[in-house]
């Protein structure tokens, strides 16, 4: 009976959420490579990994321990990866060449992954699919991994960032729903870019969103509850009970017109000649008219 006390502490601590951090070696187009890895309480087999990545070489470890991240992943099952990602230094700073991921960055993700699914013990975790947010340089490297890897992913958030290596992205790429915000005060060559990356892909059938937050410079804003609305949709959508990712056909989801700010239903629609927002659900599509109008989102 005396073991019962430690039996309790070690069935306390292991309830409870877990973090774990790994390093991995600089490399062709990166120096740092530091994440971290946290664990909702409870989890079990984790379904999935958002991939948390801020901006310009900054550390987005620390954002696994935001609430509103937390509680997605604690209700569906996630773990959550904070990524912190340096340059080596170039005379082009604002040029973050760790964004080109198919240079060594994007494989220094999915190392960690491995390591980091032997350290939880949670050996899922080493192939699981992806949810991707990233800031600035952070929505740079999501665009850049969804265009190497779309297998791995499920969705990806693109927040702002200015320099991009891919125009055109794959077929397969194309077919991964994405949101891409930019901010009504943001420097104009970030939006001017984004605009035209996603013009682009849209054009050619891209499952993907665009918002202009009015207002808004440079900053993160709504782009995370809007994120959170958007990863929770989609899950349901994509994943199936077996961590397969599903197809979504485009005459499933919404269009929203970017001048008009108004949305409908795509049905048998032909694809319109301008650019058109596209979005999953009826809910997504109601967040979204919210969040280019200005408005607060519905509970």
């Amino acid at each position: 009976m005396r073991f019962l006390p430690l039996l309790l502490v070690v069935a306390v601590l292991m309830a409870r959420p877990q973090t774990f951090d790994q390093v991995i070696p600089p490399g062709n187009n990166y120096d740092k490579a530091q994440f971290r890895l946290w664990i909702p309480n409870d989890a079990g087999t984790l379904r999935a990994a958002l991939v948390l990545t801020t901006g310009s070489n900054g550390d987005g470890r620390p954002m696994v321990d935001d609430p509103l991240w937390q509680r997605l992943a604690a209700r569906y099952k996630l773990a959550l990866v904070g990524c912190q990602l340096t340059d080596k230094p170039h005379e082009e700073s604002f040029i973050e060449q760790y964004a080109n991921v198919s240079q060594g960055s994007g494989q220094a993700l999915l190392s960690a992954l491995t390591e980091l699914a032997m350290q939880s013990r949670h050996p899922e975790l080493a192939g699981a699919p992806l949810f991707l947010w990233g800031m600035s340089a952070g929505g740079e490297f999501n665009y850049e991994f969804v265009a190497w890897k779309p297998e791995r992913v499920i969705a990806f958030v693109a927040n702002k960032g200015g320099i991009y290596y891919t125009a055109l992205v794959p077929h397969a790429a194309r077919s991964v729903p994405g949101f891409l915000f930019t901010g009504g005060n943001d420097l104009e060559f970030r939006t001017s870019t984004i605009n035209g990356l996603f013009a682009v892909n849209r054009r050619a059938g891209a499952l993907w969103a665009l918002a202009e937050e009015p207002g808004v410079g440079h900053v993160v804003g709504r782009s995370k509850d809007m994120a959170a609305i958007f990863f929770e949709d989609v899950l349901a959508l994509r994943l199936d009970d077996q961590g397969v990712i599903k197809p979504i056909s485009e005459k499933s989801g919404f269009i929203g017109d970017l001048k008009a700010k108004t949305f409908e239903a795509m049905a048998n629609r032909s694809a319109p000649n301008v650019p058109t927002a596209w979005l999953p659900t009826e809910r997504v599509a109601r967040a979204w008219q919210a969040l280019v109008t200005g408005k607060p989102f519905e509970p």
